[in-house]
């Protein structure tokens, strides 16, 4: 008999983790998948591990007793809608078959224990599916027991290897004490040195445009750099920063950093010197965080008509589906977005992802009138906020949300200063959304005469026919109310008739 309760537009993957054992839940809604459920439990299975590669029964019995929570969740799902995989510990492990039947019994469903050159290439697929890199990507993901590190372009990993490091292993070998001395940190930096010195000469000789983090490590990072007000790009000076502040406590039991989660505190020292050692062997020279991870990748897979389209678009897509956003209109501010800031880029030393932001930007920038008129803006930017958007980095989804909140009426002169290093961008960019919006009011095609733009000395000079400007008091006067806004900013903008 079939079941009728099942629900055939939502997917399930489970991830049994080294350190932490993860559920993630997806809807597909208007050709994109909408996050709807995730779970995390930490179990630190590979903490159970002996020397002799045998699991403990106390950690199968944690692992188990997650896995009881997480079945419940997965009645509804259509088993071939459902996808569960094991990564390094029940790789090592050599009674993993124990833990394995036990474990199928109570979710109902098989477990596929992944090896790591396969656990590589996806966690690859995962970050290329909800990023929108272009050129070659190294991509790192620090696990509890295994460290992935791949090179590949577009949807194709070119160089992909699994690593036996980890930051539960390395907690257990080389924090055993829990002291943050700088003894037990050089240690684990020569151990994962040594490891990694097979794979250097090949990965340096292929080289990347752009290092993506895909591990909590990463994040966790990211996270004390935020609460200390600096940028999201992780630098190998600022790891050794951060690595400085955790030897200023005794042990890692009274670590107590700003920005680092209770959570990550116990393997956050382990996983920073792994993350130490492969900056300084692969000569990283800045990495940001991915959007994606092996969870994504196994999901993706599984979807075969969301594997081969541009994910920006995709998303964008989605977004104006939803939220029942004017197309046309959306498409006219940013065509006109485009014309200004062509005149502009060079000047301003503006590449094609810039231009994309902007671009992106405009798209999205009427999505809060579905909410109400009066605040929209306010309301597209908090969707924005809240919602995931696959092929955007943090920084570039943070960036397109404060565009769209402030692309009309008031704005203060510390508007984008959350945004850190990229404040100075989108101060650029948003007063080119401005003037698209503004100059897109009548929501019509073909209305306008030609615009040209220039700037010298931070002022904008936006020339226009004077009789087409005589001809529309309105658009006059939308324009000079947009003067003041920018001037009020302390930004200058001439209308030149």
């Amino acid at each position: 008999m079939v079941n009728s309760s099942l629900q055939d537009d939502l997917y399930a993957v489970i991830d049994l983790g080294s350190n932490s054992f993860h559920m993630l839940i997806a809807k597909t809604v208007a050709g994109s998948l909408q996050t709807i459920g995730r779970v995390k439990r930490k179990v630190r299975l590979a903490a159970g591990l002996d020397e002799h590669m045998l699991l403990s029964r106390e950690a199968m019995e944690r692992g188990w007793e997650c896995l009881a929570l997480f079945a419940e969740r997965l009645q509804d799902i259509p088993a071939s809608q459902v996808h569960i995989v094991a990564t390094a510990t029940l790789r090592l492990a050599t009674n993993a078959d124990e833990f394995k039947e036990r474990a199928e019994q109570i979710l109902g469903h098989p477990i596929n224990v992944i090896s790591g050159e396969e656990e590589a290439k996806t966690i690859y697929q995962g970050v290329a599916h909800t990023s929108a890199c272009s050129g070659k990507q190294l991509v790192i993901d620090i696990g509890g027991a295994s460290t992935e590190i791949v090179i590949g372009e577009g949807q194709q990993a070119i160089h992909y290897t699994s690593l036996h490091m980890g930051c539960v292993t390395y907690l257990e070998t080389y924090f055993k004490d829990g002291l943050l001395s700088d003894a037990n940190y050089d240690a684990a930096i020569r151990a994962a040195k040594q490891t990694l010195a097979p794979i250097i000469e090949q990965y340096i000789a292929t080289g990347w445009d752009y290092a993506a983090g895909a591990s909590g490590t990463v994040q966790a990072i990211q996270e004390i750099m935020v609460a200390q007000r600096q940028d999201e790009t992780l630098t190998l000076d600022k790891l050794h920063d951060i690595r400085e502040l955790t030897t200023q406590y005794n042990s890692i039991d009274e670590l107590q950093l700003p920005g680092l989660s209770e959570e990550r505190r116990l393997v956050f020292v382990s996983g920073l010197a792994i993350l130490i050692s492969i900056f300084e062997c692969l000569q990283v020279r800045a990495m940001g965080l991915a959007g994606g991870a092996l969870r994504e990748g196994v999901l993706y897979n599984m979807i075969p008509q969301l594997q081969r389209q541009d994910i920006r678009q995709r998303t964008i897509d989605s977004f104006l589906t939803r939220y029942h956003v004017d197309r046309k209109q959306a498409e006219r501010v940013a065509c006109i977005s485009q014309l200004l800031i062509e005149q502009l880029k060079e000047q301003w030393q503006l590449g094609d992802t810039e231009v994309a932001l902007l671009s992106a930007a405009a798209m999205l920038h009427e999505l809060g009138l579905l909410i109400e008129y009066k605040q929209y803006p306010r309301h597209g930017a908090y969707i924005l906020r809240n919602t995931d958007m696959p092929g955007f980095t943090r920084q570039q989804h943070s960036l397109v949300a404060q565009l769209v909140r402030f692309h009309k009426g008031d704005v203060s002169e510390d508007a984008f200063e959350s945004l850190g290093a990229h404040e100075r961008l989108a101060t650029l960019l948003v007063r080119i959304l401005r003037l698209a919006v503004t100059l897109s009011m009548r929501r019509k095609d073909d209305v306008l005469p030609e615009l040209t733009i220039e700037e010298s000395a931070d002022e904008l000079t936006l020339h226009i026919d004077k009789q087409w400007l005589t001809s529309h008091p309105l658009m006059l006067s939308e324009l000079q109310q947009e003067a003041i806004y920018q001037r009020n900013a302390g930004w200058k903008l001439t209308i030149s008739q």
